[in-house]
């Protein structure tokens, strides 16, 4: 099954600033060569089911790895079955409507 995801993870106990963790975990979308998008609230991810989902489970692995001794992740899943849709086919759907 193909999902999209919203994935906003943030370690716990690691102090202000975010930005380290942030960009492993971007280093471990990347890695993954599935499509995502870094947002300033999170990522969008998508791919096959499995490979999104391992790739959630490697970004809290990394993360643990750094030191993070806790990790809490929000995880926004779409899935659709009528039809192929990205999420950037999602956003050129709105921008044409606001084109109108």
């Amino acid at each position: 099954m193909w999902v999209s995801v919203d994935l906003c993870v943030v370690p716990i106990g690691v102090g202000v600033s975010l930005s380290p963790y942030v960009a492993t975990c971007e280093k471990v979308i990347r890695a993954t060569g599935l499509t995502h998008q870094l947002g300033p609230n999170g990522t969008a991810i998508e791919g096959p089911w499995d490979a999104v989902m391992e790739c959630v489970r490697a970004c809290h692995d990394a993360l643990h790895a750094m030191g993070a001794p806790r990790i809490y992740t929000t995880l926004k899943l779409n899935t659709r079955i009528d039809r192929e849709q990205s999420f950037l086919d999602k956003v050129a759907s709105v921008e044409q409507q606001l084109q109108g």
